[in-house]
């Protein structure tokens, strides 16, 4: 069954729609995909995480790290950063909430990994889609592990502040203050801040922490955003 957020545009995810999702809901029948760009854009980049596993097995009881750019970008630290964590990278550059949600049975299940490590967002509000429905498609990822592995939990990184997308930040707050609210009602979900520590003095991103195209994260940046995303899960997980 699916119903609708009580004054929200968007949709929760039941047991049943999570079945069809685990299925392979086709993108054209499935409710959350009309706010949202195909996912199919990405069928190399998960058929290559695939061919990856096959040959290598990804490890469980690990950190899967998954979500756009931001995180696909860290991927050469994330060993790193996390340690003594296992991790297994998940990052691809431009995707949403969706395509998260879309391609969990492929890439995130069957890891059966002990943590989600997320970062999604950025990309959802950019693309238009409201905060609501960015949240609706978060909980339907939520109700997917809960419902596949219930012994996971999930770690959220808010969307972060950046120069180039300063005009979408109203947005971006309105989302991260659900996805905060969600976190703290769920004891399988924690929220990780790191937006406080990329603004300046004056309340505005702070370029410094970011390549010359006022998006991602530089080396400075990175360093900001390790020390306190992994300052929760490392001891949190």
């Amino acid at each position: 069954m699916i119903k609708r957020f009580a004054g929200l545009t968007g949709w929760i995810l039941s047991g049943s729609l999570a079945a069809l999702v685990v299925a392979g809901l086709a993108y054209a029948e499935n409710p959350f995909s009309a706010a949202f760009p195909d996912p199919e854009r990405f069928a190399e980049d998960i058929a290559a995480f695939e061919a990856a596993d096959a040959a290598n097995p990804a490890p469980q009881d690990a950190t899967l790290c998954i979500g756009s750019s931001s995180m696909r970008m860290w991927h050469p630290n994330l060993a790193r950063d996390l340690a003594p964590l296992t991790v297994i990278p998940r990052g691809f550059g431009g995707s949403t909430m969706y395509d998260v949600l879309h391609y969990a049975p492929r890439i995130v299940l069957p890891g059966r990994p002990r943590t989600i490590l997320l970062y999604e967002g950025d990309n959802d509000i950019d693309f238009g889609v409201t905060p609501a429905a960015f949240m609706a498609t978060f909980q339907a990822f939520v109700a997917l592990v809960a419902r596949e592995l219930p012994a996971t939990r999930i770690f959220v990184i808010s969307i972060k502040p950046s120069g180039l997308r300063w005009a979408k930040w109203p947005a971006m707050r309105e989302a991260n203050d659900l996805l905060r609210a969600a976190c703290e009602t769920n004891p399988s979900l924690t929220y990780i801040d790191v937006a406080p520590h990329l603004l300046g003095e004056d309340g505005l991103p702070d370029d410094g922490l970011f390549l010359e195209d006022r998006l991602h994260l530089n080396e400075e940046g990175y360093a900001v955003w390790s020390r306190v995303v992994a300052g929760v899960l490392v001891a949190k997980r």
